[in-house]
């Protein structure tokens, strides 16, 4: 009996009606990488069980006691693809790392349908304890520990990856004491991928030729969520029937951006209206005219420029 194709995500990811799953090598996003040498980066190896990396980033003129916030960038992908090392991601956080002034941090994390959530969680979550035993090992690694300042860090994602910086906000709590010496300043989350079982506007009448379209939305969630499950499960619905009350939990800072031709817009302005209800500090910018991922299609372009500076204006503040 042949197999047959059931899903395939940006020709990268293929699920076969036997169960089999093939990824290819090559990334979704075949773009150049602009490696001028004013940034440093490197690879390590942060879940040797899993044999899962993360790439750090460091400006190349910065010195010993440079003092630098360290940023976290997770890369999206609907949980299903993505990765650290495509390139996209990888200029990115060239420029994250230039303009920010930051030592930035980019993990991978296990990937659905072969690891469904809360796989990806728990690995963001292993990421940023990785952080803390860099901090107060005996083997420090001097290419980062002489440059950066583990009393400032931010933790951000882009779509997928912005659900993952939402739900550590959460499990660290304000001030994330369990990560001492280690000290999360605040949270930015990039066009955060949330789901629900209702639909709301921009998903409903988005165009369906968007970039993050609604066939692809619901292909990521039917491969990701937990078996059995649906979106609304607390991992992925914020204010879903069975998720947790914000009231009784205190936050750090969150800043939430989205474009406005982003048909995860009204998810995300619904979650920073409601946490700013509950008197959380919450800041929301929305990008005229933009789609999804606006800012790691063209990094140069003039809203993603705009952006960087809300980003940095933000990490100033804490």
């Amino acid at each position: 009996m042949s197999k047959t194709l059931v899903d395939e995500c940006r020709g990268v990811l293929h699920v076969y009606s036997d169960g089999s799953i093939v990824r290819s090598a090559n990334p979704a996003f075949n773009v150049p990488v602009h490696d001028d040498g004013t940034v440093l980066w490197k690879d390590v190896v942060f879940d040797s069980a899993n044999n899962l990396k993360l790439r750090l980033y460091k400006p190349a003129n910065s010195t010993k006691g440079s003092n630098l916030p360290v940023f976290y960038y997770i890369h999206g992908g609907g949980f299903c693809i993505g990765s650290r090392t495509w390139p996209n991601c990888q200029n990115y956080c060239f420029k994250l790392a230039s303009q920010l002034q930051a030592v930035v941090v980019s993990p991978d994390y296990r990937l659905a349908p072969e690891n469904r959530l809360p796989c990806a969680f728990e690995d963001g979550f292993t990421a940023v304890k990785w952080l803390q035993q860099q901090a107060v090992s005996s083997k420090r690694d001097s290419w980062l520990n002489d440059v950066a300042d583990f009393s400032r860090v931010f933790i951000s994602g882009d779509s997928a990856g912005g659900t993952m910086a939402h739900n550590l906000a959460v499990r660290l709590g304000f001030g994330s004491t369990e990560l001492e010496p280690v000290r999360v300043r605040g949270y930015v989350l990039l066009a955060p991928f949330f789901g629900g079982t209702v639909r709301t506007k921009s998903e409903a009448e988005g165009p369906k030729d968007a970039f993050l379209n609604l066939e692809l939305i619901d292909r990521f969630w039917r491969l990701s969520v937990p078996i059995g499950e649906n979106t609304d499960h607390p991992l992925v619905n914020p204010f879903g029937p069975v998720s947790k009350r914000f009231e009784e939990i205190d936050l750090d800072p969150i800043l939430i951006v989205v474009g406005d031709n982003d048909l995860l817009k009204d998810r995300a302005e619904e979650y920073a209206n409601r946490l700013k209800d509950l008197g959380k500090n919450i800041e929301y910018v929305e990008f005229e005219g933009q789609q999804h991922g606006f800012f790691t299609f063209d990094p140069n372009s003039e809203p993603s420029k705009e952006l960087m500076l809300v980003i940095k204006g933000f990490i100033d503040k804490y």
